[in-house]
């Protein structure tokens, strides 16, 4: 249809008057359309894609075939985002289409739906079943309450908290012997109160969440490491608690000193002697030892007793070691390192104020077979060993860092493969033989005594 046959139309509807003002309008509507989609460069598929407009809906604008579209209300929705991507004016299209539209488009029909019927209000019936629905629905609602509250309570760590003391760190007067630790945690934890040197301390949280448990007091620095565990889940405590108590030192009380090694009157088949025990009211220990000769009692005998100050000529003193004595008043030397014969072995402790306590302990050393101390000096060293001709599994070879002290017993022989010569130092049978050669370079040595040690060849 072309732009005349539209004028045509509107002259046609307008009356005379309005023919040639219609005529003389310019271009119809859909000529305007088609053009200025030519301006743009365009075809309808594009114009589809970018005004998200059916092509058959763009084509009957631009041919003016308004019945083809769905109603005027969609009509000029299309006109609108039309003109708009067209770069017109969409009022002005609009005006253009009510004047053209002409006879193609009846007027649009008005639907007055129905009034809905009003339905009289009906008194509430609850009917069996729907008691027991709603029945059934709060069951089942409450069970699911319960299940999350269970799988939250199973998914939870236990609460802890420590109420007395009140602070983490406490000192009591220098009499207390004991102390009450108290406070909440989740019904039934099981509170463990771990000190050290002591076994752990356990109870259970009641069921307002409250527990308490009394603990031991020494003099000194107290440490008690407190966590809480659910016996049901396993789960403990986010962050357990710690409380230092403190129990002052008389300032004129001597240490007390118990000795747990050596253990006096024994005869030991090595020379690498331990030295163990406990201590209060004590800040260093030291050992000696002193040699009172060769001959090693028989079974059934003890070694004869330790010299006093002044003693025979021929007691040679072991210069020992001095060593800080733990939180826990525990102390552990390193071995002594002697060689056969009896021996006195001291045993001081010292307190700050200077106040001393002693015991001695009567040994015997009696080697029986190989017994070779490899202490790690200056450097790291490679280590293989051979017991009685067997390469020891344990030791089958191992870098070891300059400090480390390793310890062989064997029948008949020990030979010793080591990396660096000059880092590895012997004491054989209680003599220390040091090192045996130059530090970088690998060697063999065969312990079988009483040969002195001999350089071998094996790898």
């Amino acid at each position: 249809m072309t732009a005349r046959d539209h004028a045509r139309r509107a002259a046609q509807r307008f009356g005379t008057a309005d023919r040639g003002e219609a005529i003389e309008a310019g271009p119809g509507l859909p000529d305007r359309l088609s053009a200025a989609r030519e301006r743009k460069g365009v075809d309808l598929a594009r114009a589809e894609r970018d005004t998200k407009i059916r092509v058959r809906y763009l084509s009957a604008l631009e041919r003016g075939d308004y019945r083809d579209l769905p109603g005027a209300v969609y009509t000029k929705g299309f006109l609108r985002n039309y003109a708009i991507y067209l770069a017109l004016d969409p009022e002005d299209v609009l005006r253009q289409w009510r004047r053209e539209r002409g006879d193609q488009v009846g007027p649009e029909p008005v639907i007055v739906p129905p009034r809905p019927l009003e339905e009289p209000s009906r008194p509430l019936n609850f009917s069996p079943s729907v008691v027991v629905a709603a029945l059934l629905t709060a069951g089942v609602v409450l069970f699911f309450v319960y299940l999350s509250a269970q799988l939250l309570r199973y998914s939870k760590p236990p609460e802890l908290t420590v109420s007395n003391p009140a602070t983490a760190v406490l000192e009591v007067d220098d009499s207390a012997t004991t102390y009450r630790l108290a406070g909440t945690s989740s019904a039934g934890a099981t509170i463990t109160i771990t000190a050290p040197g002591h076994e752990p301390y356990l109870t259970t949280a009641l069921a307002d969440g409250t527990w308490s448990e009394q603990v031991d007091l020494r003099r000194g620095q107290n440490r008690f490491d407190i966590t809480a565990e659910n016996p049901e889940t396993g789960k403990t405590a986010d962050t357990p608690r710690t409380v230092v108590i403190t129990v002052p030192f008389l300032v004129f009380q001597a240490p007390t000193l118990v000795v747990s090694q050596p253990v006096d009157g024994t005869t030991y088949g090595n020379g690498a002697i331990a030295v163990e025990g406990t201590t209060t009211n004590a800040k260093t220990v030291t050992v000696t030892a002193a040699f009172l000769g060769k001959d090693v009692p028989t079974a059934g005998h003890s070694p004869a007793p330790a010299p006093t100050q002044g003693a025979s000529p021929g007691a040679t003193p072991n210069p020992g070691s001095t060593v800080d004595v733990a939180d826990d008043g525990s102390f552990s030397l390193p071995p002594l390192e002697l060689t056969a014969g009896r021996w006195a072995i001291t045993i001081t402790a010292t307190s700050t104020e200077g106040k001393t306590a002693a015991l001695t302990r009567n040994i015997a050393v009696a080697y029986s077979g190989v017994n070779l101390v490899v202490q790690i000096k200056g450097g790291p060293a490679w280590i293989k060993v051979w017991i009685d001709g067997k390469l020891a599994s344990s030791q089958a070879g191992g870098v070891y860092q300059s400090g480390k002290t390793l310890t062989f017993s064997a029948t008949t022989s020990i030979e010793i493969r080591t990396g660096s010569s000059g880092n590895t130092r012997f004491t054989l049978n209680g003599v220390s033989l040091g090192a045996l050669g130059k530090s970088g370079v690998a060697e063999t040595w065969l312990f079988q005594p009483p040969a002195p040690p001999q350089k071998t060849q094996r790898q």
